[in-house]
């Protein structure tokens, strides 16, 4: 009777095991793939505010509903951006989301670098070598696709010069990373990688100033910083209280850094 209570709660504890073990799997797959699209989605948004939408739903020259409300379909069955309807992904979102993608796994990776002393750290810098030069190809058919997409995609940084100092950081996180195992500080290559986010998304949006989201229509005019703006005592309320956020999110930082500063790996799970 002694040998079976025991045999019966080795299998418990077995199954209990087995269980929890299956189930982690199970969450940890989910939270990858969950994450892997929230990147990839994220980049496709921003290729929707660069490539621009239908405001206005106009269809052969005529506006189908109201000017500057507009729902996309998920994709156009071309699939191209030139059509007079592009859906939310098309070959050119697809892009821009992949570049999302391959940046935030680099900018993941120097994080558990700089973060800890794990034995796998070596491997990731490979990883973050190899994923730079896919970063590469994608940047430059980005910009040539930009060009066939919107022509004077570019004419912003040439009549506006200094605006050039976005894409230098960009250029600049991008370089640097192609010598990410001469690095002598892990904070390198995570100083880099922020350079190719900031540099990205400063980019894209100076690229289209002072638009905030293009029409792909003639017949009704994008949406500016103009036809857009709130009245100045909004505009006044809105500065006020966005000081002191910024004082909020600063001291939030300096909490944050002196809480888990330095390198994580002795600390407790949850902390």
């Amino acid at each position: 009777m002694l040998w079976l209570i025991i045999f019966r709660a080795i299998g418990l504890e077995f199954r209990s095991q087995f269980n929890y073990q299956m189930w982690k799997d199970i969450w940890d797959k989910s939270f990858g793939v969950s994450s892997l699209l929230l990147a990839l989605f994220f980049g496709i948004a921003l290729g929707n505010v660069v490539r621009g939408v239908n405001l206005g739903g106009v269809e052969q020259g005529i506006s189908t509903y109201e000017a500057h409300f507009f729902f996309l379909p998920l994709w156009n069955s071309s699939f191209s951006p030139l059509a007079e309807n592009p859906g939310v992904i098309d070959w050119f979102t697809i892009i821009i989301g992949l570049i999302s993608v391959v940046t935030l796994a680099i900018h993941g990776a120097n994080w558990i670098i700089i973060k800890t002393h794990s034995s796998i750290n070596g491997k990731l810098k490979k990883v973050i070598f190899k994923l730079n030069c896919v970063l590469l190809v994608l940047t430059i058919v980005s910009v040539i696709c930009w060009q066939i997409v919107n022509p004077d995609a570019l004419n912003n940084f040439v009549e506006t010069p200094y605006l050039l100092i976005f894409p230098l950081l960009y250029i600049t996180g991008l370089t640097g990373l192609f010598f990410i195992h001469k690095f002598k500080k892990d904070s390198y290559g995570f100083v880099c990688s922020t350079l190719l986010i900031v540099g990205g998304i400063s980019s894209s949006l100076a690229s289209l100033f002072p638009v905030l989201l293009p029409s792909v229509n003639d017949v009704n005019e994008p949406l500016s910083i103009y036809n857009t703006a709130a009245s100045d005592y909004g505009l006044s309320v809105a500065l006020g209280w966005g000081i002191i956020g910024f004082i909020l999110l600063f001291v939030y930082m300096i909490v944050q850094k002196r809480i888990m500063g330095g390198k994580i790996d002795h600390m407790d799970y949850g902390h």
